[in-house]
């Protein structure tokens, strides 16, 4: 049961195309079963965060605290409906993509520029603990608190109490957020509203507020984390691509040419490069590009509205979607790595940047050319470098890679 990076779960007692070609599968936050999303929408010093977990168990063994830098109102906290996160991680998603090989004895048709698509009295006990209740009010099926506390010892007193129970090593992370005048945003379900839902799904939460600092803290996450985990963050600004400030980037291996039966494994493959590409204290870039469009589409773009429930108020109009930039990073963290929270910096690059593999599919009909002779040539040899390629990305055995390939082609192309 793990949830998203920056709280913690408290439990209560290759070649150029003319064209864009075929999408056909995405890499998206399904693939890491403990993965978690979040949506920041940044503009200036606000800041708006919609946090949505892996959560599957009981609602009422669901609790998080996430620190903030200021105490918020209950007009800056809200649910969002989980298909528009969801939207965007599919939006975002590293895909897949085919393309077919046209007749080689045929001469090839050119094909004109593709058009950008468009998208249409707990407060006394409080107080003899060193904590303060800022605020509390209810969010669709939440109770929240917001806190502020003199030292952890009183904080973690103060959770026990209400019913929390606080993973070991709690106390020195809060201290440290604490000695940073961070407040504690406290979310817990409230099981007689929840019960009233016709659905049972959590919705993601959203806070927003005003600060300088552009960041998103990840420590309070790695105390009950025993195995590696996953958060994928999909920024949103006016400018363009977001970067860490305080840790290296990099992006992910991409356009490159595989074999076609990746079609059937591509969870495995993205798993498997992306555990290979990703280095220790790294931010992995899967995704970088205007709103406006998308070449390939593993999704729409979002909708003005959906765009304005994730926080994003300077769009008008279902062309708006133009003025927004989306960036995907994918951080895999344990105990021993991100040490310090992650910081952000907004830059005026809006260059298109995307987790694109793609599959060359041989011509199928006849060959009855010369042409078409040195094409078989052409095409074992493309397929023998896109087993090597293959085999680097991922790791995986050479010879299984060629045994796959020779079982899924055509006997006239194997190798």
């Amino acid at each position: 049961m793990r949830f998203f990076m920056l709280l913690v779960l408290l439990a209560l007692s290759g070649p150029a195309h003319a064209f864009c070609g075929f999408y056909v599968a995405k890499a998206d936050g399904e693939l890491y079963n403990e993965a978690s999303k979040v949506v920041f929408v940044r503009d200036g010093d606000r800041s708006v965060i919609t946090m949505s977990s892996d959560y599957r168990g009981e609602a009422a063994d669901f609790a998080m605290v996430v620190p903030t830098p200021v105490v918020l109102s209950k007009d800056q906290v809200r649910a969002v409906e989980p298909a528009t996160v969801d939207h965007l991680d599919a939006y975002t998603a590293p895909r897949l993509v085919e393309y077919f090989d046209g007749d080689p004895c045929v001469p090839p048709v050119v094909y004109s520029a593709v058009e950008p698509f468009i998208a249409p009295e707990p407060m006394q006990r409080a107080a003899e603990l060193g904590v303060t209740v800022e605020a509390q009010f209810a969010v669709s099926t939440y109770d929240i608190v917001i806190l502020s506390a003199r030292d952890s010892g009183g904080l973690e007193t103060y959770l026990l109490q209400e019913g929390y129970n606080i993973p070991a090593g709690a106390g020195l992370v809060l201290e440290d957020y604490i000695a940073a005048g961070m407040k504690f945003f406290v979310a817990r379900v409230n099981l007689e509203r929840h019960s009233a839902e016709e659905t049972k799904v959590l919705q993601p939460l959203q806070i927003s507020f005003r600060s300088q600092n552009f960041m998103l803290p990840l420590q309070l996450g790695k105390i009950n984390a025993e195995d590696t985990q996953d958060v994928l963050i999909m920024t949103l600004t006016r400018t363009g691509r977001v970067e860490a400030a305080n840790y290296a980037n990099a992006r992910i291996p991409s356009d490159v040419s595989v074999p076609t039966f990746v079609r059937d494994y591509f969870g495995d493959f993205y798993k498997a490069a992306f555990a290979r590409a990703a280095m220790p204290d790294t931010v992995m870039t899967e995704y970088a590009w205007d709103m406006a469009w998308c070449d390939p589409c593993a999704a729409d773009p979002l909708t003005a509205q959906e765009l304005a429930d994730l926080g994003v108020d300077w769009a008008a109009g279902d062309s708006a979607a133009q003025d927004v930039f989306v960036t995907r990073m994918h951080v895999q963290y344990d105990k021993a790595t991100f040490q310090k929270d992650l910081l952000f910096r907004e830059t005026d690059d809006r260059g298109n940047f995307q987790g694109r593999y793609i599959m060359n599919v041989p011509f199928d009909g006849k060959i009855t050319c010369d042409a078409g002779v040195q094409y078989v040539r052409d095409t074992r040899s493309r397929m023998q470098a896109e087993a090597k390629t293959l085999s680097e990305l991922t790791g995986w055995r050479r010879s299984r890679i060629d045994q796959q390939i020779r079982a899924t082609v055509s006997p006239l192309f194997q190798y």
